[in-house]
């Protein structure tokens, strides 16, 4: 194994995406994170979106749209607008098809709680499964639906129902470097090509699968047209360029005020409840991330409270050797499906490590099974043959 160089201040390493470090070996996410709390007016950011929360007020049928997956960030968002600026929203969900039983509990709630109209689309799972394995024989992350649908989904929903304003949760800023604080981030097409589509298209997708499919089943992953969006004169924003983002304290204030509640998330320690309780393949996208990446969730979790002085630095690197790199209960699952072997799940993962990051042995000690494993969704395996197809020409195309 490699030991990778970490910021000096926190945890994350140098085959986290974008990261860069500055003379003092401290990284551009800490420092991207002291520019939000020292150098902005957030009194005068609040003032902003005040501002542009009223232009849009009474204007349309909805004074915006807010994208909602159930977890913290979304709830938060909605709960804030909704409390903070009485706004009358329409609340749209990609369902990218692993919400688990207590996210879905957790949505009623909140919804009813609040008040709120809802709108959820679960798009063709025999279409999401060729995508799965493409986008994860492709970039080690079978995640691309999800990536792609939960942000342009929401934006066709817009000029359906022509509601401008679009608020999504925190910017990318507070996790990564493709934008950072001091730099206007609105959620538009060039930030969807730029990281959210992994650099794959929906038309690059469609040629890929060799027109299995029809081109139809590509829209919900395809950002809307400008065009039509122009026309729209929409605004699509992230409400923590307006408000800082906390994500400790905005989770405490959602289960007190809403009864939201956390989860246990695989190989994740259990005092971050609030984290990536959405997804019941959550264990295996961290799993594949410590393959390529050589550190998952927790890594990033301490991190963001080493920033808000809430865990010494060696007390964070104690934890991650307790919890990174153990293989999820939910991998066999992820290989029904999407119709792969173990030893062609790693064989994948492994093509696709980031320098200098190197697992000579694969880590088998096996991360505690969920109480409610035996609920998680496992319906429609995917066909062995089609999988094989898949799998043969990413070979070939090696």
């Amino acid at each position: 194994m490699v030991d990778l160089k970490r910021c000096k201040k926190c945890l994350l390493p140098e085959t986290h995406e974008s990261i860069t470090f500055d003379e003092d070996g401290v990284c551009s996410v800490c420092r991207q994170v002291e520019y939000k709390e020292g150098r902005i007016d957030w009194e005068a950011r609040k003032r902003e979106l005040s501002e542009l929360i009223e232009s849009h007020r009474g204007k349309y049928d909805y004074d915006c749209i807010v994208p909602f997956s159930g977890g913290k960030d979304s709830v938060w968002t909605l709960y804030y607008l909704m409390k903070e600026f009485k706004v009358k929203p329409l609340v749209v969900r990609f369902d990218h098809g692993f919400l688990r039983p207590n996210l879905n509990e957790n949505t009623i709630k909140v919804l009813r709680n609040l008040g709120a109209d809802f709108l959820s689309f679960t798009p063709n799972w025999k279409v999401v499964q060729k995508l799965m394995l493409q986008s994860f024989l492709e970039k080690g992350d079978f995640c691309w639906h999800c990536h792609t649908g939960i942000f342009s989904y929401p934006m066709h929903i817009a000029i359906k129902y022509k509601v401008p304003l679009i608020f999504w949760g925190e910017p990318s800023a507070e996790y990564t470097s493709y934008y950072s604080y001091d730099q206007a981030e609105e959620v538009d097409e060039k930030r969807f090509n730029r990281f959210v589509n992994l650099g794959i298209t929906a038309l690059d997708m469609a040629v890929r699968l060799g027109g299995d499919l029809d081109e139809r089943d590509f829209k919900p992953y395809s950002y809307p047209p400008l065009k039509e969006l122009r026309q729209l004169n929409y605004k699509s924003v992230c409400l923590g360029s307006y408000i800082p983002w906390d994500v400790k304290r905005q989770s405490k204030i959602i289960m007190d005020e809403l009864g939201w509640q956390g989860d246990l998330v695989e190989n994740v320690p259990e005092q971050y409840t609030y984290e990536k309780i959405e997804c019941h393949m959550q264990g295996v996208r961290d799993y594949i991330k410590y393959i390529k990446r050589g550190y998952t969730r927790p890594t990033a979790l301490a991190s963001i409270d080493i920033r808000h002085d809430r865990l010494e630095r060696e007390d964070g690197l104690e934890m991650l050797q307790r919890y990174e790199g153990k293989k999820p209960a939910s991998l066999e699952i992820f290989l029904e499906m999407v119709g792969l072997t173990e030893e062609e799940f790693f064989e994948i993962s492994k093509s696709h490590t980031v320098s200098p990051w190197r697992l000579n042995v694969f880590e088998q000690e096996a991360g505690t099974k969920l109480p409610d494993f035996e609920h998680w969704t496992r319906e429609g395996k995917m066909d062995r043959k089609d999988a094989e197809k898949q799998l043969d020409n990413w070979k070939k195309s090696q």
